[in-house]
């Protein structure tokens, strides 16, 4: 692997000097839009996906501690810490349509948690889907014991993000650690191979994955006993519903993220439109993050029950206050003798 000078790159909105009027009025209307979008996620996503990760926090710890937990409960758990932290690693967008001014290093640092947070939340999805595979098709093999140890399962899948993340921050680049760039999670100068990569394990290979494990659900005759298809849907909507959302989001960011790399090898900066896309598929990125979340709050069975039970109490509070009523003294009428 030969280092790449990535000096010459640039934000096209940051390129000076711009030679027509056309090209100014595009980066203020580019400007614009990724303005209005980072608002609108900023406003909305991020204290819904904050709240709904909060309360299956709440929700999981207080199963563990009565021990109500479930292998797929720990899995989901996992899942949702690690899209808490890409929430967190998300405010980075406040300075949109400008960007975060740091040292090569600090970008590589951030971009390192980023990547482990994107890569994790991925490869737990998978060993979700996984598990619920083995469920419905029990084989009696060292596989379907090791599904059964969550935390076992989740340690690997640390490991493996961890080596992969720590792959992505060399590919940043580690010439010109010291000085000062324009910084994404996804920093503009890192090498071509860091998107390749990014794209290949953490989306060419986990999609693969998901879809071999619906084909095997959907195609595979069950065995006798097993739950019908529909009912084992109807069970584990949660996961489907995630499953869903995640490869679309995904989907958009990953065809971006190789558009750029394209752009890269022809040493090219590209468009402001360009730039507008890429910031756009960042951001819709991060509110798949906390459209998952919700998700699982609202679909996932321990934690919709526990959301109606706080709803069903709260509905009867105001009942219980309005047939409170103060008594009335009977009038006591004295009769004097005389």
């Amino acid at each position: 692997m030969t280092s790449h000078n990535m000096t010459w790159i640039s934000y096209p909105s940051k390129s000076q000097p711009f030679d027509s009027p056309e090209e100014i009025e595009d980066i203020i209307a580019s400007q614009n839009i990724i303005s209005r979008v980072m608002h609108c996620y900023i406003a909305f996503f991020v204290p819904i996906g904050l709240v709904a990760g909060i309360c299956i926090l709440i929700i999981f710890i207080k199963n563990h501690l009565q021990n109500k937990r479930t292998s797929l409960d720990l899995l989901l758990l996992h899942f949702t810490i690690s899209n808490i932290i890409m929430i967190f690693l998300s405010f980075t967008v406040i300075t949109r349509p400008d960007y975060l001014t740091a040292t090569h290093l600090a970008c590589s640092v951030l971009s390192f948690f980023f990547n482990f947070g994107y890569f994790n939340s991925q490869y737990v999805f998978i060993l979700t889907l996984l598990a619920l595979l083995l469920e419905r098709f029990p084989p009696c093999t060292a596989l379907c014991k090791a599904s059964q140890r969550p935390i076992l399962c989740a340690g690997l899948v640390l490991t493996y993000t961890f080596c992969l993340s720590l792959t992505e921050a060399v590919l940043v680049g580690t010439d010109h650690y010291h000085l000062e760039a324009h910084c994404q999670l996804d920093p503009l100068f890192a090498w071509p191979e860091y998107e390749i990569v990014k794209f290949t394990f953490g989306f060419g290979i986990p999609s693969l994955l998901q879809i071999l494990c619906f084909t095997v659900l959907w195609a595979k005759e069950a065995p006798a006993g097993a739950p019908a298809l529909q009912q084992h849907m109807h069970a584990y909507p949660a996961v489907y519903a995630i499953s869903v959302t995640m490869f679309i989001c995904r989907l958009f960011y990953n065809v971006m993220i190789l558009f750029r790399t394209a752009l890269k090898l022809q040493r090219s900066i590209g468009t402001t439109k360009n730039e507008l896309v890429m910031n756009i598929a960042e951001i819709v990125l991060f509110c798949e993050s906390c459209a998952s979340l919700v998700v699982v709050l609202c679909f996932h069975k321990p934690c919709k029950d526990e959301v109606l039970k706080v709803i069903q109490m709260c509905r009867r509070e105001p009942r219980a206050n309005n047939h409170h009523e103060i008594p009335e003294t009977a009038p006591t009428h004295q009769s004097g003798s005389q």
